[in-house]
């Protein structure tokens, strides 16, 4: 039946981003595309930064709290974006009419771009650390590089790249454990190393250091969807689920605790890589390159994946995503040549607004399709977007009170799942897998 969701915005080419079951990935292929996630060195940063905020124990009890959180939503997002093969913007389209259309995938795009940044960063500075040179051809080379392994999509050969190199990545991160205590020794303690707690209780603080990286919800409906419905439950579980955060938030937590206590290492990522690079030299190197090209294989394809439907949408201009993967490594290297921590960072911090908004209203979306109570219009969504955002903002920006500024992602969740509730009324029943008319399987992959 008709969607009214849609209505507004009729272009019938706008639903080749719906993955048809012709289009899907096998359940290995797809677990290793996603498991690209696990590799990034910021995981081992969020650790450092949390405990040198809260100190070790709170931050194991935030982590642990996390893992349940992330495991819960995005067995729901993950299993709705299987059953429906419906992408960020499409669900968006639902959600927020035409306008979710629009700034959806550009916010999308934007944060994955700015994850890319970071992360090729990383590898920038690890070569200027061993071999030295400018830091701008390092740059240059990090985003270079990134074109030919993105550039085939998904269902190419990322899982493939992604799961060759995994083994390397464990048994790298393991490498380092061992050469730092050879090099300085247990450190005694590192488990119970505590801090002076804030206002908030030390675990609260550290889950809404995680709440900060929820753009992983987001990551995770994009990914979902080309996974095959007799697959739901191991993805919901497994790909997507707890197992995945588990292993991401606590093996990688762990590493980059006990490097804190082993080498004292500052809580930025030039932290982290200094002690990689410390503890393994030339190999050190290698596993960050690794481990980067595998993370930032998720950057730069969801990041071109959104700006091409972005300018599909807004500028009608149906260009290939392998020019948008280009387009990627040029915005991401001139971002890397401007002070990228003097206002990234604070550009994050307003993203993250939007996106726990987004999420929030998108898990109310999605129980009420589970439970049959679709909205009627989407008339409510984009206010209830715009109040919790804004108020979001607003908590994160004030200098009045540093309490309500660490709560306010709390708040934007809670703000934007109760306005969307009680500013779109339910209608009758929509069947999710026929809700959006199938395309080709040409069209269905993530071109």
């Amino acid at each position: 039946m008709p969607d009214q969701l849609t209505d507004s915005v009729p272009e019938p080419r706008a639903e080749r981003d719906h993955v048809p079951d012709s289009g899907r990935m096998s359940r290995w292929s797809l677990t290793m595309a996603w498991w690209a996630m696990f590799s990034a060195m910021f995981w081992l940063y969020i650790a450092i930064a949390s405990a040198g905020a809260v100190g070790v124990p709170a931050t194991l009890v935030g982590m642990a709290a996390s893992v349940v959180t992330f495991g819960v939503v995005n067995l729901a997002l993950s299993r709705y974006a299987i059953h429906t093969g419906l992408s960020v913007e499409l669900l968006s389209r639902r959600m927020f009419g035409a306008v979710g259309s629009l700034l959806a995938p550009a916010l999308f795009a934007a944060t994955a771009l700015y994850y890319g940044v970071f992360e090729g960063s990383i590898v920038a500075v690890a070569l200027q650390e061993y071999f030295g040179g400018d830091i701008r051809l390092w740059y240059l080379l990090c985003t270079v590089y990134m074109i030919p392994v993105v550039i085939g999509g998904v269902a190419a050969w990322l899982d493939k790249l992604n799961g060759i190199l995994l083994p390397f990545h464990l048994a790298g991160m393991v490498a380092v454990v061992v050469a730092a205590t050879v090099q300085q020794g247990y450190p005694t303690g590192w488990l119970t190393a505590t801090v002076a707690s804030g206002p908030l209780p030390g675990w609260l603080t550290a889950y809404l250091v995680y709440m900060g990286v929820w753009v992983l919800m987001m990551y995770t409906i994009d990914y979902a969807r080309l996974g095959r419905s007799a697959d739901a439950g191991f993805h919901g579980t497994v790909t997507f689920g707890w197992v995945f955060y588990a292993v991401t938030f606590g093996f990688n937590g762990l590493i980059g605790l006990y490097l804190l206590g082993a080498r004292d290492i500052a809580g930025t990522e030039s932290g982290v890589v200094e002690a990689v690079v410390g503890s393994l030299g030339f190999a050190g190197v290698l596993l960050i390159i690794v481990s980067q090209t595998r993370i930032n294989s998720a950057n730069f394809h969801l990041a071109s994946t959104n700006l091409q439907v972005f300018a599909r949408r807004a500028l009608g201009l149906d260009i290939p995503r392998a020019v948008w993967v280009v387009v990627t490594a040029v915005l991401a290297y001139l971002l890397m040549l401007t002070d990228v921590l003097g206002y990234l960072l604070q550009a994050l911090a307003w993203q993250g607004v939007l996106i726990t908004a987004w999420v929030a209203i998108a898990l109310v979306y999605v129980l009420r399709d589970r439970c049959h109570l679709m909205p009627g219009t989407a008339s409510g969504g984009v206010p209830a977007w715009l109040i919790s955002s804004a108020a979001g903002i607003a908590l994160t920006v004030q200098k009045v009170s540093a309490t309500w500024a660490q709560l306010a992602p709390v708040v934007t969740v809670a703000l934007a799942a109760g306005s969307y509730a009680l500013l779109t009324p339910r209608a009758g029943v929509t069947d999710r897998r026929t809700a959006e008319p199938e395309s080709s399987p040409d069209e269905a992959q993530p071109v």
